[in-house]
């Protein structure tokens, strides 16, 4: 080879072949397994680490954490492949009923929080059910609503805009019944869970971009949802959520607590955010070993949940951190992805209303965690212990996947070439065909004077 002739560059060299890999029919069903799959492995890797120890000094057992959170993994696999095999008629048909059961365990929780506020029961207690802030105990079973509440506004809400179409540029179609209802559960979420509400505002934001609407909507949109958050951190006053009358304002003191200079953190959320940052800077470029983090030593409040992202700092380092970020980059790649190649409006909606719920909750929970966005006291999906969480989560990842394989191409490559019968049984069934590609119309001729300005 003569001296002269370059070396290829790294785009002549590896763009091809990604943009290849990227137009092949699944292209979009394996990168949403791929890291959907490596954020789950991590994120039980984590939990066990960010909890060994102090399960074995409370319990004897370091496996007890680990053991909660490998059942709920798999009862989130098992919803994974339920949804990924129904229809969207089935998931439609679903919506109105995961989204009425979800509004009637809000209200039963908030209404046991509030009886306890006021001194009417000495316990939170009522019968079978029992609320401990954001979970609703039905005898031994725990349930936090607000998770499925978050699958059933994706659900109901895509199919409610599917179904009015163009007719969403009047403001009365989105007035009934989307807005009423909205607000309801945000009030319902929102007096216990604001971190949660804001990422229902989030959801409903990208449902309603990813339909069209002007961005008018959008405003009265902000200032609706600013106006609920004031009076949300008003309500935490008079004893909303775990707020006590007459106590420090907790709600203002979280989404404050970043402002305040080092010095003055030493209780609360304050506290938290600076031994979050200390362990960051433990961590360094490569951090401190898998199980090594020190922090973790009851240092660290909710290591295992909402600054877990604290706990793989320090151990895995900014190494660690960006492998988890750039897999959640991929999967909010793919999920746009899916949105914008899917032909049915339903599923395009719904896409995004998960992508985007998704997304706006890691950002908001890193963020956080970080100090550049208020502690809001959500979960870091995949990664963060905490079963409804979980399984919500693979639930919707499971939908996600059914809409990848309901892509025009990956329809045809799958019917084109079908899988053997006991995968389709046993994994997933045969998308339908989507309609026939239309044939591109013939160019008109050429103007005199060779003028083709269309």
């Amino acid at each position: 080879m003569g001296e002269d002739q370059k070396k290829p560059s790294f785009s002549r060299q590896y763009l091809p072949a990604v943009h290849g890999m990227l137009a092949r029919p699944l292209s979009s069903y394996y990168l949403l397994i791929a890291s959907s799959g490596l954020l789950l492995l991590i994120g039980l890797t984590m939990v066990f680490s960010a909890t060994s120890v102090k399960a074995y000094a409370e319990h004897g057992d370091a496996f007890g954490a680990i053991r909660n959170q490998a059942v709920f993994a798999a009862l989130g696999l098992l919803g994974f492949w339920v949804c990924q095999r129904l229809p969207a008629r089935t998931l439609r048909a679903l919506g109105p009923w995961i989204l009425g059961l979800a509004i009637a365990l809000l209200a039963l929780l908030d209404l046991l929080v509030l009886l306890e506020s006021v001194g009417a029961v000495h316990t939170a207690k009522l019968g079978p059910f029992e609320a401990r802030l954001l979970w609703l105990y039905i005898g031994p079973i725990g349930i936090q609503p607000s998770e499925l509440a978050k699958l059933g506004v994706v659900l109901w809400g895509a199919d409610i805009i599917a179904r009015k179409g163009a007719a969403l540029g009047h403001w009365r179609e989105l007035a009934m019944p989307l807005f009423p209802l909205v607000g309801l559960l945000f009030v319902l979420v929102g007096y216990n869970d604001l971190g949660t509400m804001l990422v229902l505002l989030a959801l409903i934001v990208g449902l309603l971009w990813a339909a069209g609407v002007r961005l008018r909507v959008f405003a009265a949109l902000g200032v609706l949802g600013l106006s609920g958050v004031g009076l949300l951190i008003a309500a935490a006053s008079r004893g909303a959520g775990s707020g006590e009358v007459g106590e420090q304002n907790y709600r203002l003191a979280r989404l404050t607590s970043f402002l305040n200079p080092p010095e003055d953190c030493f209780q609360g959320a304050c506290y938290q955010l600076l031994q979050g940052r200390s362990a960051i800077y433990e961590g360094g470029w490569f951090g401190v070993g898998l199980g090594k983090s020190a922090l973790k030593w009851d240092w660290l409040p909710e290591a295992d949940n909402d600054f877990i992202f604290a706990v793989v700092a320090e151990e895995l380092g900014v190494v660690g951190c960006v492998v988890i970020l750039a897999l959640f980059s991929v999967l909010a790649y793919t999920g746009f992805r899916i949105a914008r190649r899917v032909d049915d409006p339903f599923r395009r909606l719904a896409a995004t209303g998960i992508t985007t719920w998704l997304v706006a909750q890691a950002v908001i929970n890193i963020g956080g965690v970080v100090g550049l966005l208020p502690i809001t006291g959500l979960p870091l999906p995949f990664i963060s212990a905490g079963g409804s969480a979980l399984v919500v989560t693979l639930a919707a990842i499971g939908m996600l996947a059914s809409f990848a394989r309901a892509e025009p191409d990956a329809a045809r490559a799958l019917n084109a070439r079908p899988p053997s019968r006991w995968v389709r049984l046993v994994w997933a069934p045969l998308p339908p065909l989507p309609p026939p590609r239309r044939p591109l119309a013939k160019q008109a001729p050429a103007r005199a004077g060779g003028e083709r300005r269309r």
